[in-house]
């Protein structure tokens, strides 16, 4: 949440990043309120003030004998007292409708990010792993057929438990995302983080907190009959473990991560993809949430990114990192790198040139600077004897797993049809080196007229 001060001085800056990002709030609409809300709490302060110079006359104008202008006294507090209760009224109704109305208002982008529309102004940084490219299949199969060949990724099964965008994994396929996570957790807690294991579904103050309500109600799943969310993000848990609370200097910087499943009804644009699990409802992730003091967290933010490519790098999956331009970024971002992983079966507009394939975004690094801890109430106490002030929250997926398994099934695959198991995760599948598949099961595995 931006600062009502902050708004209210620099209307300018906060137009043009309306403008730069995209979204169409009425600020005048905003600031006239808030002007109004601070009028009234002048000439409530004024009434107040009168009041209690009447109110303090009255014992002493009757202890004079003067009960004429004693009564007239005691008739106006009365009048100041119910003009004061109306104008606090309005000034309350005010406030909460412009706490609400703040919520509208996105993060103010840092001055380094590129201005753009969308994803095609994104600025790439470097790139990761093309100079040593292993030898790939003169064809690469997707990853939804070589899942299905090997009888580890079940697409039909899941829509029929649960409907379109979820699906089974199977055999060696579950054996792989279970490696996939301890893997990531494991190499997250060499860079000093601390496990949590949150609840999964949270309530709509913890949504609102990390931004995820009101502004994209639609794309999660809610729980009805009780004000609870399936978990979009572990984000939104870790985050609000703090919500409300004042932590120490000596606290900070403070590194959590967390796996979780992840629930999303990607309703807006994108929806579901037709075939595979690269955009699905239901999804693994490893999160990493971090709480800094305000003028560490644009070098966090940096080695933040780090954390998340060294995932990559041990997997031996080439990628590259991009700055997300001003029209790209999320709601409460003031900047953001995104991590995305090659995956060369699936050929797309934006691929490698003389490569062909498609990025995955599998990790966004993003500060958030003050905009989560002001929505959350998220502070810090520089010194014991100093005021709490609100501290930065960063965070970034340590990665995305369904998108890394994506890259592995078309990187890793053989002209064979099996599939490498990369070196990194060998000692988490018992040092099993490849996957071969499964022989299917069921009368629907023997084809039609068997």
């Amino acid at each position: 949440m931006l600062n009502r001060r902050y708004i209210r001085e620099n209307p300018d800056v906060v137009r043009q990043s309306l403008d730069q990002r995209g979204y169409d709030v009425d600020l005048d609409e905003i600031l006239a309120m808030d002007e109004e809300w601070r009028e009234l709490k002048a000439e409530g302060d004024d009434l107040r003030h009168e009041r209690n110079e009447v109110s303090s006359k009255i014992g002493q104008l009757k202890q004079e004998g003067k009960e004429e202008e004693a009564q007239e006294a005691i008739d106006r507090s009365g009048e100041l007292k119910a003009k004061l209760e109306d104008i606090e009224d309005r000034t309350d109704e005010l406030d909460e409708e412009l706490d609400l109305r703040l919520l509208e208002l996105p993060q103010i982008p840092h001055e380094d990010v590129p201005v753009g529309d969308d994803e095609a102004d994104n600025v790439e940084e470097r790139r990761w792993g093309f100079d040593d490219l292993r030898d790939l299949p003169d064809e690469v199969t997707p990853h939804y057929d070589i899942g299905e060949d090997l009888d580890i990724i079940d697409e039909a099964r899941g829509a029929k438990v649960s409907g379109a965008g979820f699906y089974f994994l199977k055999g060696d396929g579950a054996r792989l995302e279970h490696a996939l996570i301890q893997f990531m957790l494991d190499v997250h807690r060499e860079q000093d983080y601390v496990d949590v294991f949150p609840p999964v579904p949270v309530n709509s103050e913890s949504m609102t907190g990390t931004s995820q309500l009101p502004k994209f109600e639609e794309d999660m799943y809610g729980i009805e009959g009780d004000d609870l969310w399936l978990c979009p993000t572990a984000e939104v848990p870790v985050t609000n473990m703090y919500r409300d609370d004042i932590l120490l200097r000596e606290d900070l910087p403070l590194k959590h991560q967390a796996y979780t499943p992840n629930f999303r009804r990607e309703a807006g644009e994108h929806g579901t993809e037709t075939r595979g699990i690269v955009r699905v409802h239901q999804f693994n992730k490893v999160e990493l949430v971090n709480f800094v003091e305000p003028d560490e967290s644009y070098d966090r933010l940096e080695e933040l990114t780090t954390e998340a490519t060294v995932v990559l790098e041990r997997l031996g999956l080439p990628y590259r990192v991009l700055t997300l331009c001003t029209g790209d970024l999320t709601f409460a971002s003031a900047k953001t790198y995104d991590l995305e992983v090659w995956a060369p079966g699936t050929e797309s507009e934006d691929a490698p040139e003389g490569l062909g394939g498609r990025w995955l975004e599998v990790s966004s690094a993003s500060n958030f600077e003050d905009f989560q801890a002001r929505r959350a109430g998220i502070r810090y106490r520089p010194e014991h004897h100093e005021s709490a002030e609100y501290l930065h929250t960063l965070n970034a997926s340590g990665t995305a797993v369904g998108r890394v398994m994506v890259a592995i099934l078309e990187y890793y695959q053989n002209e064979d049809g099996t599939v490498d198991v990369p070196e990194a995760l060998r000692p988490y599948m018992g040092g099993q080196e490849v996957i071969e598949g499964h022989e299917k099961v069921g009368e629907s595995a023997l084809g039609k007229g068997e």
